[in-house]
């Protein structure tokens, strides 16, 4: 069964390649995206864990720890692990779960049957601090993962947790947003004393600077 949006992530313990973890222990007070790949060795996602290491710092600077997932072993980890810092001139910086017994990728739905039984499908969870789920993407074998989106959604969930506000289509950080249509226009003007713009009355744009 796969997981739903607001519910709280299965809790693990995994061996990992920096050693053993308690998954929610882990994450601490952070946010969190888990990203599986169905094994080791394979060329999409070779250009993905490169990008996501190169990434990181971003994704620190979001408070999010990223933490990858295969059904291989640490030993190919660390094989791939050299493969990737070679061909994509960037060493892999945040930690791989082994799951070789598969524990976790069928607490997360990462196993589709229909697609293949015995390794994980590609799929992307974002987590809160308080271990909701807030994003998932499952994406096809041939298709290599968009992590500047993924990111573009943290930035989202991030002001919208903190105002009441919506993100529109295409949205990027210093965008405008929508104030959300449950806030009147009276609390409104307490939470924007800047003012908004008034499409019609469910869409009002306001530039929120923070």
């Amino acid at each position: 069964m796969s997981l739903q949006l607001g519910q709280i992530v299965p809790d693990f313990e995994a061996q990992t390649t920096i050693g053993p973890i308690h998954f929610h222990q882990w994450l601490g007070d952070f946010w969190g995206v888990l990203f599986s790949h169905p094994k080791d060795y394979t060329p999409v996602c070779t250009t993905e864990l490169g990008e996501a290491a190169r990434l990181k710092p971003e994704f620190d600077r979001r408070g999010v720890k990223i933490i990858g997932l295969s059904v291989d072993t640490l030993e190919r980890h660390g094989g791939w692990e050299a493969d990737i810092e070679e061909t994509q001139g960037q060493a892999v910086n945040f930690p791989m779960i082994a799951d070789t017994d598969r524990k976790v990728s069928e607490a997360y739905g990462m196993i589709h049957p229909l697609a293949d039984p015995t390794v994980t499908v590609r799929t992307v969870y974002v987590i809160d601090p308080n271990k909701k789920l807030r994003l998932s993407l499952t994406y096809p074998p041939s298709t290599g993962r968009n992590f500047l989106e993924i990111l573009r959604v943290i930035d989202s969930l991030q002001l919208t947790d903190r105002q009441k506000v919506a993100t529109p289509v295409n949205w990027q950080p210093g965008e405008r947003a929508i104030i959300l249509p449950s806030l009147s226009d009276a609390d409104a003007k307490t939470r924007f004393p800047q003012g908004w713009e008034t499409k019609k009355p469910y869409l009002r744009y306001v530039t929120i600077s923070e």
